[in-house]
């Protein structure tokens, strides 16, 4: 893979993570401060991950285990969603987009699919916190993705 290609995908999944990480450490220091409707989107992926292994006839974890695997899988999957966001001109834009959908999607999906809807959907203010974090964690991948980018073409002008 040539340098700049290698180089492009590493901003990519460096903004990514870093929206991603974002978006957890802001669920998580509210779960704790906020427990009464603060999202659990914790909990939305440990349903998900029990259903998962449920229908692998695989054995289930205990709590603490699968409290771990489901924060593993959300950074790495909000990782590549962010990804996504291009690290250009627009990256705050598609920062500010695809969050918005994710965060919508986080408040109107998890009932269809199985999962019920009190974790991210308990309150209004549940409903209102979860769109914003996950649009927070858009941006973050779109500034983090926009300044590496702009770093390495002031070192490559150099």
């Amino acid at each position: 893979m040539p340098r700049t290609r290698l180089t492009k995908l590493a901003q990519h999944l460096t903004g990514g993570l870093a929206g991603a990480l974002a978006l957890t450490l802001v669920h998580e220091t509210a779960r704790r401060l906020r427990p009464e409707d603060a999202p659990r989107m914790d909990a939305l992926g440990m349903r998900g991950l029990r259903k998962l292994l449920g229908k692998a006839d695989a054995p289930q974890p205990d709590h603490a285990t699968l409290f771990n695997l489901t924060m593993a899988g959300d950074i790495f999957s909000n990782t590549l969603y962010y990804s996504l966001i291009d690290t250009g001109r627009h990256a705050l834009t598609q920062g500010l987009l695809l969050g918005l959908a994710a965060g919508v999607g986080g408040v109107v999906l998890p009932g269809p699919l199985g999962l019920g809807t009190a974790p991210s959907g308990r309150t209004p203010q549940t409903k209102a916190m979860t769109v914003a974090w996950y649009t927070l964690g858009g941006l973050v991948a779109g500034a983090v993705g926009h300044a590496l980018r702009r770093a390495g073409k002031r070192r490559r002008s150099r």
